[in-house]
């Protein structure tokens, strides 16, 4: 799971990934688990994540306790993209966030109204979710995206 907020540039914050942190493999190396590069780091060569609520069968390994971080926000801060692989394997952090914005801002359904039906949170991320689809994403697709401020419209 990836979270990115977005300002005028965006933000991303990668949260617990397998072998790319140090002290997620040492602590499923601890457990007496293993972190094997198959296509990427994933723990015993099969998932790709380090904490996960489900995949019991690599319990002890891989841990249901989530890591939480206490990000403070700015004035400038206007969403954030919530997302799994199935999203970012195949969408840039700043791709995802031009997109949110277009939609939130309702640019994207005056220039797409055949697809693109109106500008919220949940369009957004129906939307981003329909790019990582048709972008060939073979993994899980979750996204949610929540405003935090109002965008201006530009679509008149």
């Amino acid at each position: 799971m990836r979270e990115t907020g977005a300002t005028d540039e965006g933000h991303a914050c990668e949260v617990v990934v397998a072998g790319d942190r140090p002290d997620e493999l040492e602590r499923v190396e601890a457990a007496g688990g293993r972190v094997i590069n198959w296509n990427g780091y994933r723990v015993l060569g099969v998932l790709a994540t380090s904490r996960s609520i489900g995949d019991y069968y690599l319990k002890p390994f891989v841990s249901a306790e989530p890591e939480v971080r206490v990000v403070e926000r700015t004035d400038k801060d206007e969403f954030l993209i919530l997302a799994s692989d199935g999203l970012w394997d195949v969408v840039s952090n700043e791709v995802a966030c031009k997109i949110a914005r277009n939609c939130l801002n309702g640019r994207a359904a005056s220039m797409f109204p055949e697809s693109v039906s109106g500008s919220s949170a949940a369009d957004a991320a129906a939307l981003l979710a329909e790019l990582a689809v048709s972008r060939g994403s073979r993994d899980n697709i979750s996204v949610v995206v929540v405003e935090l401020r109002r965008l201006k419209s530009r679509a008149a």
